[in-house]
């Protein structure tokens, strides 16, 4: 399939069969199933809503996953890209979209995402690409859905990321109140030369990893000096090691920047599932708890679904994920990066990848869904 894709070849392929909303296993609706989104509107992520009973929180989740995932805009981009749509239930489109993003929307090949090449597609697939991405939540910034959350977490990312998503956590205190602790997570990944030379560029220290940058920005931003409590373990190996460090800036709520070890650490580094783990142990997070995680509107799809997974489904907490608002001043003085029709449809591949890794989960434990205030949530292993 060239990187040039052809205009789409007629239907998109088999309708699958109707959904059936009272099993993770839900097919994705055809395509007159439902109406079209209204012009400009974003489709819906899935979710879960407080109070709902085991059985509720799963079906739900999983209709969400068929309602983002059998979406027009999905569908065309598919099409657009030689696709015919995969025919069965829930987990057998997942693997098909999975399969075919793979081939034609996997421009990091195993690489950090600044390492992923940019595919060379024409202007009107170019200009689809962007629109399929803004109705799929990945252009615009959305506000948080409450006024009050339990928690507020920060999740980490490339130098210049960190910095803002720090910056736009302090922003968001000011409208939002957490009555729990802002986190901010992230791993002892190596800044590149790139990174540093960013950071240098715009007279900003951030030390030599990840987890320094988050660091350095809490104190920058909270103007914050000493930890008042600072754990962890140097197990001699950044995989797995494991940092906390919590501050208590005046009139905010505690500040912990952690840095989780990896759980498969002979294969790789801590990636954001695992920090997400690793902090909810830590937290003791709790049945029912809001959650707002911050990242950036690109990342916005795929990371809540990942935190649908690793918080959502074992602790039964409610999640909200926002991306930082570009139209805010920039405290940090950084140069914006350029978010390319490749970066975007490297971005769909993760949202899908992370959707079929969450149905996976409901459908391996649906019993697990929404723990129960009486059983409570379970305990990592890594937390003391």
């Amino acid at each position: 399939m060239p990187e040039r894709p052809a205009p789409p070849p007629g239907p998109l392929g088999p309708a699958v069969a109707p959904p059936n909303p009272t099993s993770p296993g839900t097919a994705v609706a055809p395509p007159n199933a439902t109406s079209p989104a209204p012009a400009g509107a974003i489709v819906p992520l899935p979710h879960t809503a407080p109070g709902s009973a085991t059985g509720t929180t799963g079906t739900m989740i999983a209709d969400g996953i068929a309602g983002w995932i059998g979406s027009a805009p999905l569908r065309e981009l598919v099409a657009r890209f030689g696709g015919r749509w995969p025919a069965g239930d829930l987990a057998t489109v997942l693997a098909g979209l999975d399969e075919f993003s793979a081939r034609h929307w996997d421009f990091r090949a195993g690489r950090e995402r600044p390492e992923a090449r940019e595919p060379d597609l024409d202007p009107v697939t170019a200009a689809q690409v962007h629109a399929a991405a803004s109705t799929l939540g990945l252009v615009r910034p959305q506000p948080p859905a409450r006024t009050r959350y339990a928690h507020l977490v920060v999740l980490g990312g490339l130098a210049h990321a960190c910095l803002r998503r720090v910056a736009y956590a302090a922003h968001l205190l000011r409208t939002v109140e957490v009555t729990g602790e802002v986190a901010v997570l992230g791993s002892y990944r190596p800044l590149s030369e790139v990174e540093l030379r960013t950071l240098a560029a715009a007279g900003l220290s951030g030390g030599e990893t990840e987890v320094d940058t988050l660091d350095a920005a809490v104190r920058s931003t909270f103007g914050v000096t000493v930890p008042e409590d600072d754990d962890g373990l140097d197990a001699g190996h950044p995989h797995h090691s494991w940092s906390s460090r919590t501050y208590r800036p005046d009139g905010t709520p505690p500040v912990r920047v952690l840095a989780a070890p990896s759980s498969e650490p002979e294969r790789r580094r801590a990636h954001t599932a695992d920090t997400q783990r690793f902090w909810a142990g830590h937290a003791q997070l709790a049945p029912g708890e809001p959650v707002l995680l911050v990242t950036a509107p690109i990342y916005v799809p795929f990371q809540h679904c990942d935190a649908l997974r690793t918080l959502a489904v074992p602790y039964g907490c409610e999640i909200n994920t926002v991306g930082v608002d570009p139209a805010l001043p920039d405290v940090t003085r950084l140069p914006e990066p350029t978010l390319t029709p490749g970066r975007y449809l490297q971005e769909i591949r993760s949202a899908i990848r992370s959707m079929r890794a969450l149905h996976t989960t409901l459908a391996a434990a649906p019993s697990t869904v929404a723990i129960t205030a009486e059983t409570g949530p379970r305990r990592h292993g890594t937390d003391r």
